[in-house]
């Protein structure tokens, strides 16, 4: 018999308290796409400042880009694990605001960079770079877990992915403020593009960084007000009255549609993380919210970062242009794909996810990233490469698109559903981590495979093509064809893992979610039926004799 403040919590109206929430768990999520997609336009101030000199005039070393963007990375795998582990252990609002403390500090400590000889204001960078993707990584599962707690069951989804999308107004803030403080001391210094590059850069760059700590910061007192969800007090702290009481705080409920008058004692289940009844009631689950995030996570964070090759083209000379505008027509570029392609996505998520479902958005997502880079991907070079104009920017823009109202959004939501309250952080969090793993290898691998020397070219090189054997620091490998046809065969098998292994959970309470694998003698038929449609759909279209 389910306890009247969690059945109060599926069927509330929605509330100005659910905005409130989103509000301050988004915050979160705006700094840490703030904070982890600032860094392309950084590097090229940096570039500018500590390389002015040598080989690749103006330009970091691919290692370095490469260390930059994953030591962040790495940082929020671990700590996606590490917080998500806390999250059910000492409960989710205790290391909220730990999290996002550790956000605002180092995104402080970014900018500040001790020193200013290039090693020491490298490794400094690099070391609070770690230290912010540890915040973020908290950051992740705490959110969704705590508006997945707080929602009604028939618009959760919606609630957590309006929380997930301030992400895309991160991205769209980092390259606002990249283009604001790049003109800003681009109209006060007055530097010519063949002057030496001066040490006003060398601030602009940290500037930027420090700017992403201040939203998170005018929300910490509020994240700190927040209570406990009546979920994990009532559920893994086993204190219900304590929950009702919490939520009558925040929510217009009468006390006595909270309280039971003989609350049922709920039993947790005993068994640990990782036993074995633990991989046969939840494994399936866990490896295919761990998987599609690790195969979604490889394609968004490439497209990501091949911005620097997308965008060439449409970039002056760094020869005939100085620090701040380069810095700035990078992140300009990178504000329209935010506002015409990032931010829609998310959006349409918010709006189709309750209607649609989970499983078959995802799905689709897959499948129209697939499609959209196989259509860029194998006329790259014959076409695309020689002949870039609107319609391209449209066909890259769209895989932006359908990644938000596809999986980036769904394998952010379908963790914080589907696992026991006393595991569901840290299962959210492992599957988190697995996609940061995807996302370096997305990242750094593919970034070095997506380069190919140009050799077959008659007469003197192209532009940006060297006579030696690199292509802007890069050694030679598969280029742009084969990674983007790789990355299309990556979103289809990202697509037949969501049909054939993910549950979904739009319209029940959580509490069903996890019950589901509790009834062992349920028939076959039931059972099946409980998986979403586009496996049966999948399976009856393969093997028509099995009902």
């Amino acid at each position: 018999m389910a306890l009247k403040v969690l059945s109060a919590l599926d069927n509330a109206r929605i509330q100005l308290y659910h905005f409130k929430a989103i509000i301050i768990a988004g915050m979160g999520l705006f700094t840490d796409a703030y904070d982890l997609f600032c860094i392309q336009p950084v590097m090229i101030l940096i570039g500018r400042v500590y390389y002015e000199h040598g080989a690749d005039k103006y330009r970091a070393p691919p290692d370095v880009v490469s260390a930059m963007v994953a030591i962040a990375l790495m940082g929020t795998a671990i700590g996606q694990v590490v917080f998500g582990w806390l999250g059910d252990r000492v409960g989710r609002r205790r290391v909220y605001g730990i999290a996002l403390m550790i956000m605002v500090l180092s995104s402080f400590g970014c900018g500040f960079s001790f020193c200013k000889e290039r090693g020491c204001v490298l490794a400094s960078l690099g070391l609070f770079r770690f230290a912010l993707g540890l915040g973020i990584g908290g950051d992740y599962p705490l959110s969704a877990v705590i508006m997945s707690e707080l929602a009604n069951k028939m618009t959760r989804g919606a609630f957590i992915a309006a929380v997930f999308s301030m992400q895309g107004f991160g991205i769209l803030a980092a390259s606002t403020v990249t283009m604001v403080v790049c003109a800003i001391f681009d109209r006060t210094s007055k530097i010519l593009p063949k002057d030496p590059t001066p040490l006003e850069p060398d601030i602009a760059w940290r500037v930027i960084l420090m700017v992403g700590a201040i939203p998170a910061a005018l929300t910490f007192y509020w994240r700190m007000m927040m209570p406990e969800t009546a979920r994990y007090t009532a559920l893994v702290e086993q204190n219900v009255n304590q929950a009702a009481r919490d939520m009558q705080k925040v929510l217009e409920v009468p006390m006595r549609e909270l309280i039971d008058q003989n609350p049922v004692h709920q039993n947790p289940q005993t068994y640990p993380l990782f036993s074995k009844q633990f991989f046969h009631r939840h494994g399936r689950d866990l490896l295919s919210c761990s998987v599609t995030w690790f195969l979604l996570d490889i394609v968004f964070y490439s497209s990501n970062l091949f911005q620097s090759q997308i965008y060439e083209p449409y970039l002056m000379d760094k020869e005939h242009t100085n620090a701040y505008k380069e810095a700035f027509e990078a992140a300009k570029l990178q504000a329209i794909i935010a506002a015409c392609s990032t931010i829609p996505g998310y959006w349409f998520a918010v709006w189709f996810i309750d209607i649609i479902g989970r499983v078959r958005i995802q799905a689709m997502g897959f499948l129209c990233m697939a499609l959209v880079y196989l259509a860029i991907g194998i006329p790259y070079d014959i076409y695309w490469k020689k002949s870039k104009n609107q319609g391209f920017m449209v066909l890259y823009g769209l895989t932006f698109f359908f990644a938000n109202f596809g999986p980036n959004t769904t394998t952010f939501i379908v963790p914080a559903e589907l696992f026991p309250a006393r595991f569901r952080t840290t299962c959210n969090g492992i599957s988190g981590a697995a996609g940061k793993l995807g996302a370096i290898i997305g990242s750094v691998g593919f970034l070095w495979a997506s380069h190919k020397n140009d050799k077959s070219r008659s007469g003197s090189p192209g532009r940006g093509v060297k006579e030696h054997d690199d292509y802007n620091g890069y050694p030679d490998a598969i280029g742009m064809t084969a990674s983007l046809v790789l990355l299309g065969g990556v979103c289809l098998v990202g697509m037949v893992v969501t049909l054939l292994f993910t549950r979904e959970t739009m319209g029940r309470s959580l509490e069903e979610n996890e019950n589901d694998h509790d009834d062992d003698d349920e028939p076959r038929e039931l059972r099946f039926g409980r998986y979403h449609s586009g496996t049966r759909i999948l399976i009856a279209s393969c093997c028509p004799n099995l009902r």
